[in-house]
This record gives C-alpha cells, sequence and structure tokens, in this order.
C-alpha cells in the first residue's frame, strides 16, 4: 500500500537551488518566473548570485519573498556568465548543502550552465519544464510542443530548466534573507572573455513583453520589416519578433527569433504578420493570450490558431493599422 505521507515527507526533506540570471546590473525577468517553479517544488530555496560586484543583486533577490538564503560568489570570471566557471559553482554549492535541486531559467544562460552541472554530477537533466506536480514529477512540452511529457527523476539530485512563460513571476517583497558567501570552487581558464557587442532598446524585451509583433519571410526584405513591423510594435508598445525565414534570410536579427529554436513567448498580444504559421515558429507563441495573424494565403496554418484573422495584402493593411492606431 502506497504512503499517504510519502509526498509530504519528500517535499519537506527538499531544497532547491536557483541559479539567478542577471541582466547587466539587474536581476533578469526569467528569474521570478523559476522562482515560482521554484517554491513550487517545496522546501526551501536558496539563491546563488555571482559577478564581479553582486552585492546590488544579492541584496535586491533577499528581499523576495520565497528565498530562505543567498549564496553570493564575488569573482570577475563571473561576470560575464561563462557556463565553464559557473558550473564548477553550482556543484560546489550542493556538494556543500546537499541541494535536491538546482533550477535555472530555459534561457540562452540556463541551458549553457545546466547540462554541465548534470554532468559533473552525472545526473540527468529536466529540461524546459511547464509544471511541476512533484518533487519527482516534471511535466515538459516534446514534438516542438505537440505532445506534452511527464517524467520522473529518481537522481538524488534533479537539475531542472524552466519554461519562463509557463510560470507567473514572483516578485513579491518585503523579505529578508540571510546572505552569506558561497562555497568556493574551481575556476578552470579553458575559455576567456574578449567582448560584446549589444544592440540596446527602449522597446520591451522580447521573453517578457505584454505584446509582440512578429514579421515573416513576406516582408521581402530588411527595409519593409524595419518600416512595417516596427513601425507597428512601437504604435502599439510592442516588442518586436520574426520568424526563422525571416532572421535567415537577414530581415532581422537572431535573438528576434520566436520559435522553438529562438524565444519562447507568450504575450497577452501576438501579432504575426506575413507569417505562414510553421510547426517550430508554432511552438514558440501558441500560449498568447490572443493571436493576431495578416496573410495573404486563406489556408495558412496560422489562421487555425489565430483568434483574429485578416487574409489581405500586408503592405496595405499594416501602415493603415499603424496609422489607427497612432491617432
Amino acid at each position: 500500500m502506497d504512503d499517504p505521507n510519502a509526498d509530504t515527507e519528500c517535499a519537506q526533506n527538499t531544497s532547491t537551488l536557483l541559479l539567478v540570471e542577471r541582466n547587466g546590473n539587474s536581476i533578469a525577468s526569467s528569474t521570478f518566473n523559476s522562482l515560482t517553479a521554484a517554491a513550487k517544488i517545496g522546501g526551501d530555496v536558496t539563491a546563488l548570485v555571482a559577478g564581479e560586484e553582486p552585492d546590488t543583486i544579492a541584496s535586491e533577490i533577499s528581499k523576495i519573498t520565497g528565498i530562505s538564503k543567498v549564496l553570493v560568489a564575488k569573482d570577475k570570471l563571473y561576470e560575464h556568465g561563462l557556463a565553464e566557471v559557473y558550473a564548477p559553482l553550482l556543484v560546489a554549492a550542493q556538494k556543500k548543502f546537499n541541494f535536491t535541486h538546482l533550477v535555472a531559467p530555459h534561457s540562452a544562460f540556463g541551458k549553457n550552465v545546466m547540462p554541465r552541472v548534470a554532468a559533473l554530477l552525472d545526473v540527468a537533466q529536466i529540461s524546459d519544464v511547464t509544471d511541476i506536480e512533484s518533487p519527482e514529477i516534471f511535466v515538459r512540452p516534446i514534438y516542438a510542443g505537440n505532445a506534452i511529457s511527464k517524467v520522473k527523476s529518481n537522481d538524488p539530485t534533479k537539475i531542472i530548466t524552466v519554461r519562463g512563460t509557463a510560470f507567473p513571476p514572483s516578485t513579491a517583497t518585503g523579505n529578508n534573507a540571510a546572505i552569506e558567501v558561497a562555497p568556493d570552487a574551481e575556476k578552470p581558464n579553458i575559455t576567456e572573455w574578449i567582448s560584446e557587442d549589444l544592440q540596446k532598446s527602449d522597446r520591451p524585451e522580447l521573453g517578457a513583453a505584454t505584446r509582440v509583433v512578429s514579421g515573416g519571410r513576406a516582408l521581402k526584405n530588411r527595409e519593409n520589416f524595419d518600416k512595417l513591423i516596427y513601425g507597428l510594435a512601437d504604435a502599439l508598445g510592442a516588442a518586436v519578433g520574426g520568424s526563422r525565414a525571416a532572421v535567415d534570410s537577414g530581415y532581422c536579427d537572431n535573438a528576434l527569433q520566436v520559435g522553438q529554436t529562438g524565444k519562447v513567448v507568450a504575450p497577452e498580444l501576438y501579432v504575426a504578420v506575413g507569417i505562414s504559421g510553421a510547426i517550430q515558429h508554432i511552438a514558440g507563441m501558441k500560449d498568447s493570450k490572443s493571436i493576431v495573424a495578416i496573410n495573404t494565403d486563406p489556408e495558412a496554418p496560422i489562421f487555425q490558431l489565430a483568434d483574429y484573422g485578416l487574409v489581405g495584402d500586408l503592405f496595405k493593411a499594416v501602415p493603415e493599422l499603424t496609422e489607427k492606431l497612432k491617432k
């Protein structure tokens, strides 16, 4: 007979290490979504902050409800998120404090660090988690989101990346978690940070925006993309995205790609302009609350998903829509 107290006992014995992702000198929004997931696992949640000057971020995360303790690793080698030095740090923290779960956002940063952690601990990683049923059972999409898999892990340490759009952000303050120095860890010198060239924009960040306007191959060139998609996005106060076809054709940068191999978004409003609706793209935006599609092809798959559809020439419809929104 199953023990009815087993799940409760398991939850009481869990402890989670949350890897805090930074966005410059602030906490990346995906961290707050991951905190919600970590809290759902049960038990205490410890945040790990690393960087050259991490004290401000450590103080900020310590005030967020749900954090029981903050570990701080201060070294310039951690400043730029190199996975080769972050992975040994997480392993050292796990071995010292015996965390049962290690959680990070399913972002480029998390997807770079956590597989290395899993390899060092000799356990399997569970990626892109969208729901947590118990400390051992996790839900994640497979086959580009066309099927949902329920995974049970018997590993002593669970390594998890979390789909941010699947969990609401946990931003309530009023906490005062203790701040401690993280354990010393090996710092491999197999990689070196050289430089970065960041594009700065006043528009909302794509992964966290409540409104998104995306363009596809039908825009024909980058000039049209910049004029029509950015113009409509500015009128809506929206972030800009693009299909893989638009990215591959050079209409927009790779950082704007929405889809299975790009960013997964779930805004309140998603406007798909000149996007046919390939499975790869649908996997990245199908959880949007309201979907608007503009396409000349009435048989385009995107219309099967759209809440509102306009069959027409985007080169006429988008400028007209933009002008009306501005008024």
